[in-house]
């Protein structure tokens, strides 16, 4: 009897365990979703220098990541985790999927930096193709620093054909950001732990499936253009 009773007690006490795992996974992404809002909407609000309304608008997916961070000796690194959301062909936004971005540089650099990055995916083979695998910037797709002004546009540059635009903000400083080399992919862990079942990111983004809609989730969304 007494075996039967530490038995209980013990699986009792493992899943209390697991769940507050669960739990504490859960609050951590819904930290990050409003991170990602707050730095979405301070980086379009014109103070800056302003991304072209045309980026904004004709961009099929936006994925934001707050606080990169980049550093190190000789070699350098780059690490974040973010959110993305892509919108359907009513203007609908997604629900989000968690990502993550890494990246290494080389040359002299000491010292570390943490930015915010946002990128514009200006076509849907870009997004796909990030959703299925882990996706190289300027291989998988081509990547470019983001023009600045509220009125530039696209069409009268030839140079700004890149599938993807990319913006960073550091030290209050905003700029087009370089990112080739960096390595983007879904963090399926993020994805399972928030919406508490295993689904593909291709289906939360392109198909709007999701087993639960959180409302930071959905003010993530909604406050994309």
């Amino acid at each position: 009897m007494r075996s039967r009773i530490i038995k209980i007690v013990a699986v009792a006490a493992l899943a209390v365990g697991v769940l507050g795992r669960s739990v504490g996974a859960q609050e951590k992404q819904s930290i990050k979703l409003e991170n990602a809002r707050l730095v979405y909407e301070e980086m379009i609000d014109g103070k800056n220098g302003g991304i072209p309304s045309s980026i904004r608008t004709d961009s099929r997916c936006i994925a934001v990541i707050p606080h990169v961070v980049k550093g190190g000796f000789l070699v350098g690194g780059r690490h974040g985790n973010g959110v993305m959301s892509c919108h359907d062909e009513e203007g609908v936004w997604s629900p989000p999927v968690f990502i993550e971005i890494e990246g290494v540089s080389l040359g002299l650099q000491i010292g570390g930096q943490a930015s915010d990055l946002v990128l514009f995916f200006m076509s849907e083979k870009a997004a796909r193709s990030l959703m299925t695998s882990k996706f190289t910037l300027g291989g998988d797709a081509s990547v470019a620093a983001g023009p600045l002004g509220k009125e530039a546009q696209l069409s009268s540059d030839p140079n700004l054909k890149a599938e993807i635009f990319s913006y960073a903000r550091a030290r209050g400083l905003f700029a087009g950001a370089s990112l080739q080399g960096s390595r983007l992919a879904p963090d399926q862990k993020a994805i399972e732990s928030y919406y508490g079942e295993r689904i593909f990111p291709e289906k939360i983004v392109f198909e709007h499936r999701v087993p639960r809609y959180p409302p930071e989730a959905r003010a993530f969304a909604e406050s994309l253009p």
